[in-house]
This record gives structure tokens, sequence and C-alpha cells, in this order.
């Protein structure tokens, strides 16, 4: 459960950097209305995509980060998979295997790489003390890509939200019920 905390708060960050960046989260984006994340055994087919005429859901983003990472030599540790259910339409968590990578850096400079020629856009990039984060937008979606490298310690996360109103209504009350629990 403690897992699920830590991922809703993180999609509020990432939701929060999305509203003060580029776009200024001025809800000129449409919504989503389909699929889950990945590692989810939902079943969930829902189609559509965004009102502004794009094809992103959760799934379509699933597919490119997972096809990128996995393409640039990760495998995917679904023990870092714990979105709440509620959100699976809003949110994707991808958790690298940093450990079985040859070379973690590389795979998440390509994973990275990949993402941006398939039309993700690359905004805000923060480095310090070994750890980098990238921000990539597509469409109604903002993609935070983490990698922290340090001596004997190795992790990458990819982690996008849906930007819609619906799902920063959802983000918020997620966080919310989370500040009561």
């Amino acid at each position: 459960m403690r897992k699920a905390k830590w991922v809703a708060a993180a999609a509020g960050v990432v939701l929060l950097v999305a509203g003060c960046g580029g776009e200024g989260g001025s809800g000129k984006r449409g919504g989503s209305s389909g699929g889950s994340s990945a590692g989810s055994s939902s079943g969930s087919t829902g189609g559509g995509g965004s009102e502004a005429g794009g094809s992103l859901d959760a799934d379509a983003v699933t597919k490119e980060i997972t096809d990128a990472a996995t393409a640039a030599g990760f495998t995917q540790d679904s023990s870092g998979e714990d979105v709440p259910a509620k959100l699976k339409d809003c949110m994707v968590s991808w958790t690298a295997d940093a450990k079985k990578a040859a070379d973690p850096k590389k795979s998440y400079d390509a994973t990275v790489k990949t993402l941006s020629g398939g039309g993700w856009k690359e905004g805000q990039k923060f480095e310090q003390n070994g750890s980098t984060i990238k921000t990539l937008d597509k469409e109604n979606w903002t993609l935070k890509a983490s990698n922290h490298g340090a001596t004997g310690f190795a992790m990458v996360m990819f982690i996008a939200s849906d930007n819609s109103a619906e799902c920063a209504a959802l983000f918020k009350a997620d966080l919310e019920q989370n500040k009561k629990s």
C-alpha cells in the first residue's frame, strides 16, 4: 500500500510540474477515455483518445515506453507497477530492472532518444548527484523519465500522467484521500 501512495504522490508531482511548464496546464488538451497501465491484467480495452483528436491512452503510452525501454536493453521490474486502480486510465508507471541492464545509463539514454524520435517532445531536464530526470510531452501526456545511479545503486523509472481535467480531478481526489489516511 505504501508503494501505491508513493506512485500517487509522484503523479501529483508530475501534474504539478506539467501545470507549471510549457503549456501551462491550460486545459487545451482533451481527456483520455481508455486503457490501463502495464502489468495490469484487468483486460480493459477502452478505446478513444483525447477529445482534442489525440490517440494516446494509458495502453498506448505503456506500449511506447515498453517498446523503447526493452529495445534499449531493459526488462521490466513488475514490482514497481503499483498504480491505484482508479488512476490506471490516467497514469502509467514503468520501472526498469536496472540491475539486469548491461549499462543502465546507456539504456536510459537510448530509451529517451527512442521516445523523442516517436513524437515525445523533450522539455525540462534536471541533473544532480548522479540522478537525471527528463520531462517529455506528447499529446495530453507528460512523462517523467528518471535515472538514479550511484555506486552500487541504480533505479530507472518512467512515470507518465494524462494532463486532462478529468485526470487532474482524479489525482487531486486521490492525494486528498491519502492525506487523510
